[in-house]
């Protein structure tokens, strides 16, 4: 059992996961006509279950579509005491330390694990504990917003495996955590 926590995710140039109001329709405003997914099936395909923090969850709520995820799905929050009706099939609600929170989920049988959400990817690198993150550049600078990136204790190296180019626009990176 290989226990990974992977990060897919796309900024902004300047390294915003959401604009100054915290939207996100920019990371749409690239012409796709062929519906690229970018890699977002394919790396899907090596994941057990998602944990996604309280703010993620509530966007994708808020998105007009069916739930999009088939795995298992583990919202991180402290303030929320539970997950509403509609969800409560799809989602579990997760609190504590992040060591304790993956030992749980690792005894359920899930051990590769897409972190989602901004301040869930900020804490699971706090705690040294991503492996690898895909992280798809689209080129706008939105000159503020929502950071994936926070301060953090130490430097963390990670070595760059891979680099895509789509749409003749868009740079998708993939790094792994050297240890």
């Amino acid at each position: 059992m290989n226990k990974r926590n992977l990060v897919f995710i796309a900024t902004s140039i300047d390294g915003y996961i959401a604009d100054k109001d915290g939207g996100i329709d920019w990371l749409h405003s690239i012409p796709n006509p062929d519906n690229n997914d970018m890699g977002y099936a394919e790396f899907m395909s090596h994941i057990d279950a998602i944990i996604m923090g309280r703010k993620t969850f509530e966007v994708v709520c808020g998105f007009d579509i069916e739930w999009p995820y088939q795995k298992p799905v583990f919202v991180l929050s402290k303030s929320m005491v539970s997950v509403p009706e509609k969800y409560k099939d799809k989602v579990s609600l997760v609190k504590g330390e992040l060591r304790e929170i993956l030992g749980e989920i690792h005894r359920k049988g899930f051990y590769s694990l897409y972190i989602d959400g901004g301040v869930t990817i900020q804490s699971f690198l706090k705690e040294d504990l991503i492996d690898e993150m895909t992280i798809t550049l689209i080129p706008y600078l939105l000159g503020g917003g929502v950071p994936l990136f926070s301060d953090l204790s130490e430097q963390l190296s990670f070595r760059c495996i891979d680099t895509k180019i789509f749409l003749s626009k868009v740079v998708q990176n993939h790094f792994v955590r050297e240890r």
